[in-house]
């Protein structure tokens, strides 16, 4: 397991900003429509993990679907930094755009398949 890390990072405007901690361990490339229109790379961590730093006014909630992850974008320039949502078991989690993380070059991260699409 890769050992974790404190990332910042946020849209592309500046005007939400979070730091979070992850091992990255897990990187996903998901097949389903929203993932695939927006081209969207999620890490999924604790809340406790998770620290929006500011922009909390900016944010604009999506709901699609079963409405099960509430999306979070930027109402400024768009960008989706992160959704809240339970996994299977019923826990709390955060889904991270890696792709807002400050710096990171996605084609150096190893991406896990996930099948949304058939969900």
């Amino acid at each position: 397991m890769a050992d974790s890390k404190v990332y910042t990072g946020g849209c592309h405007c500046g005007q939400v900003r979070f730091e979070c901690t992850t091992d990255m361990a897990v990187v996903t490339a998901c097949n389903c429509s929203i993932c695939t229109k927006k081209g969207l790379h999620f890490a999924f961590l604790p809340p406790a993990s998770f620290q929006l730093r500011a922009g909390a006014e900016n944010l604009k909630e999506y709901l699609f679907n079963q409405h099960a992850i509430r999306h979070q974008f930027c109402i400024d320039c768009g960008v989706e930094v992160f959704a809240r949502g339970k996994k299977p078991d019923g826990t709390d989690m955060v889904a991270l755009n890696v792709s807002c993380i400050d710096g990171i070059e996605l084609s150096k991260i190893a991406m896990t398949p996930l099948d949304g699409r058939s969900r």
